[in-house]
């Protein structure tokens, strides 16, 4: 099946340019389920606001999921200081250090975007002693708005309140050479390795062997994105980033399957399918653990959902921080998960 690299790249630098921190999910969902309907498919919103596109199978008994999530890290409002800076509070995970000096947006519940720039509480080294050497934590960074504000009521009358998510921008960029460089490419490249699944199924007429539920969290980076999932799901594969560095075997080139995470080993048979799978199809993959590491899956799987569940996704270089993976990651898990769904 040949791999539609301009798609897959389009849809993925479309939805990496959405804002969307856990919990501000909206407009990417939009997006998504505008453009599961145009390739034909049935969707559908949980409570949460989860995404659900049903594609039938030849079977109709034994049903699959296979699931990416859409929100990402990302920042809120903690507070607005007395000088007219913002306080912030972390949403998920971002390694702040990475962050300093970054351009960012801030929502306001009224719908009013501001921009801003992300800095220490000591930004200048000519003022700072200890401008080098300070820790970069949510305590030590705040927000300068790209606004006239010299005042806490300055700020409160542009209508920006505690609260108000701050969304981080991605920087993204698509080499010549390859690389996809973006923040938040965990999970936004497995969101569009997903759709480049569907696409494919639309253009190429491929119909699951199994009725099979894609679907896009909204609250995996703060843990429960994929605690609810339908009830005829036997067995769930998670679309993640693949972890690089330390003793890990997995590149920016290889599709990574991960046999346990920090939540245990996942399903046996499931994995080494996968596993033969990577093997007959002569794909670049790795089989690792990531022992800082949690998904949908583990989620699901500690939901009291009576089910089995796998774990892939595309090597991602500097995770929750300036990330970068490579199209032949991308390519790689395409194809794993196309023919996964076929048998």
């Amino acid at each position: 099946m040949k791999f539609n690299k301009k798609y897959t790249l389009d849809i993925a630098e479309k939805i990496l340019k959405i804002d969307s921190p856990s919990g501000f999910t909206f407009h990417a969902i939009d997006f998504l389920k505008k453009e599961a309907e145009r390739l034909g498919y049935k969707t559908s919103l949980t409570q949460k606001g989860n995404l659900i596109i049903e594609v039938e199978g030849k079977k109709k008994e034994g049903a699959r999921g296979v699931c990416a999530h859409t929100d990402t890290l990302g920042l809120m409002v903690r507070s607005i200081k007395s000088d007219g800076k913002l306080a912030v509070t972390k949403v998920g995970g971002p390694i702040m250090n990475t962050l300093d000096g970054e351009y960012c947006r801030i929502y306001t519940r009224e719908g009013k975007v501001f921009t801003g720039t992300i800095l220490s509480t000591s930004p200048s080294i000519h003022v700072y002693k200890d401008a080098g050497t300070l820790q970069r934590d949510q305590d030590t960074m705040e927000i300068r708005i790209d606004e006239i504000v010299k005042s806490k009521e300055d700020v409160e009358k542009l209508g920006i309140c505690n609260g108000d998510f701050i969304a981080i921008d991605t920087k993204t960029e698509i080499t010549k050479s390859g690389f996809i460089k973006s923040r938040f490419l965990d999970d936004k490249l497995s969101v569009a390795i997903l759709f480049s699944v569907l696409e494919s199924m639309t253009t190429n007429k491929i119909v699951p062997a199994k009725k099979t539920y894609f679907m896009i969290t909204v609250y995996e980076e703060v843990g429960h994105g994929g605690s609810w999932i339908p009830m005829d799901i036997q067995e769930l594969l998670g679309v993640d980033m693949g972890c690089i560095g330390l003793d890990l075997a997995c590149t920016e080139y290889d599709v990574s399957i991960c046999a346990k995470d920090s939540s245990g080993p996942y399903d046996y048979e499931m994995t080494n399918k996968l596993i033969e799978i990577a093997k007959k199809e002569k794909l670049s993959y790795a089989v690792d653990i990531y022992p800082m590491y949690g998904s949908d899956v583990s989620t699901a799987l500690s939901s009291s959902n009576n089910i089995r569940g796998a774990l892939i996704g595309p090597g991602v270089h500097a995770s929750h921080g300036m990330e970068r993976s490579h199209i032949q990651a991308v390519e790689s898990s395409v194809k794993l998960v196309l023919e996964y769904i076929k048998q």
